[in-house]
């Protein structure tokens, strides 16, 4: 499959001496792509980096095949995004919060804002203010946002953080669904590693800023009893080498 993301080189630390350096990795098209590390370890800032919302200092980020520092709008036009928490206005109704999202896209039609609460199955709420929608049904609308345009790849930082597990499993459920039916490309980020095993054909592991690991789900569990004794190794592996450097 072609890669659908391709990092190369990606550096930015700040002045704290966080931040990430020298990620490489590839995302091909059909991946459900697990990224994750433990907080603070740099999946937010690739993310932000990779959606335009901040610049690197080295490396270069492209999606589809456009550059995003050289060529942002080509490189966003096929693509969602959801970083972190979804920004709802809570005194409108769900089905208003998009109706203002689709005005960034101007060949969103009401039709299309039917079928995504429809994929993610707020259509009976969509009347309903977001005020008095949980946390879970937040999520969704934010992921309803994300959909709108009909991205090739979805770009997702800690869609299920916070969520109980009825909106864990809908949310994975939804991504699922939509990787098999629509062949959308995801990434998504998360320090939920059991929700990652689940879900994701591939994964890559970060930590203090560095990827360590790169590879197929398949595989690792071939070498390995569960993904957690996978992370749980390369995070050691790369502590002992932090101590001795």
């Amino acid at each position: 499959m072609k890669p659908v993301v391709e990092i190369e080189g990606l550096t930015k630390m700040y002045k704290n001496n966080r931040g990430i350096q020298d990620v490489t990795m590839t995302v091909r098209q059909g991946d459900i792509y697990g990224f994750f590390g433990p907080n603070g370890a740099g999946k937010t800032t690739v993310m932000k980096i990779m959606a335009g919302l901040s610049r690197a200092q080295r490396g270069t980020v492209k999606l589809l095949g456009y550059d995003v520092a050289e060529q942002y709008e080509q490189a966003m036009s096929k693509v969602g995004v959801l970083i972190e928490t979804a920004e709802v206005y809570s005194y409108m109704s769900g089905r208003k919060n998009l109706e203002l999202a689709a005005k960034f896209y101007p060949h969103v039609t009401s039709g299309r804002i039917d079928e995504v609460l429809e994929i993610v199955g707020l259509t009976p709420f969509q009347h309903e203010k977001a005020a008095g929608y949980s946390l879970g049904m937040k999520q969704r609308l934010g992921l309803a946002a994300a959909l709108l345009s009909g991205p090739e790849l979805m770009i997702l930082d800690e869609p299920t953080n916070g969520l109980d597990i009825e909106g864990m499993v809908q949310m994975r459920d939804i991504m699922m669904r939509l990787a098999r039916e629509q062949r959308i490309t995801f990434l998504i980020s998360s320090h939920l590693i059991h929700e990652m095993e689940l879900m994701c054909n591939r994964i890559g592991i970060i930590h203090q800023g560095r990827l360590l690991c790169e590879a197929s789900v398949p595989y690792l569990l071939e070498q390995w009893e569960s993904l957690e004794a996978v992370y749980m190794h390369h995070i050691q592996e790369d502590r002992k080498v932090t101590l001795h450097a």
